[in-house]
């Protein structure tokens, strides 16, 4: 999978591209990320990304000159996602997770300032997503809740799926409660079923606690479902 980053800021990726399963993803070749600077599709000698809004205002715009440009660059032709970070997207969830994880190619494009250009959004646009009910001053840390999220579904990147595709959200329930050795922590102990070896009571058990976690902490997601 390759997901093509356009930001004024790829300095703040450095950190994040070398470490975890995004780094471990790269070095299997699993996944390819290119981080482009929006500044290099400019053409004055400030290289100026951002103007004032027409009809005034608070505020800056990012220009859509270099937008333009950096993402036709980039698409060739192609018809490739292009996914917007904005506090006016769509709530970013698991099944739009799912839904990117088998793309080939996206593009990210983290904005910055007031907002892009309106038009750039309606002609190249394909996605706008918002990571929650707050403002960022940019785009690169939804778009690093994007990479994040979605390369620990490409296949390889983890060396056990089923622990992904059994994660919170992954069947639209939040996950259950774990435990690991020792047996008795402070007086407290494992509960018995999950040392039974009854793999059925036990994903009994695991289903009933999925539910009710959700029930009583996401009633949105528990009753949205039904």
């Amino acid at each position: 999978m390759k997901i093509d980053v356009l930001t004024i800021f790829p300095e703040l990726f450095a950190s994040f591209l070398e470490n975890g399963i995004v780094f471990r993803a790269r070095g299997k070749n699993l996944l390819d990320i290119q981080l482009h600077n929006i500044r290099d599709y400019t053409t004055d000698k400030h290289h100026q990304v951002d103007d004032y809004p027409f009809g005034g205002g608070a505020g800056m715009v990012m220009k859509p000159e270099p937008l333009y440009d950096a993402i036709t660059s980039l698409m060739e032709g192609e018809k490739i996602p292009v996914i917007y970070f904005t506090p006016q997207g769509r709530l970013l969830n698991q099944d739009i997770v799912n839904r990117y994880k088998d793309k080939e190619r996206i593009i990210l494009l983290c904005g910055h300032y007031k907002e892009i250009d309106q038009r750039i959004r309606d002609m190249l646009v394909t996605d706008e997503i918002s990571i929650g009910d707050y403002v960022l001053s940019g785009g690169e840390v939804p778009a690093m809740v994007m990479i994040d999220a979605v390369s620990r579904l490409v296949d390889g990147v983890i060396g056990d799926i089923e622990s992904a595709l059994t994660d919170s959200h992954q069947k639209g329930l939040l996950g259950v409660p774990h435990y690991t050795r020792p047996y008795r922590f402070l007086d407290r102990v494992v509960p018995e079923v999950l040392i039974s070896g009854n793999h059925a009571e036990i994903d009994k058990w695991r289903d009933t606690k999925a539910k009710e976690l959700t029930r009583e902490r996401r009633p949105d997601l528990y009753y949205g479902k039904r």
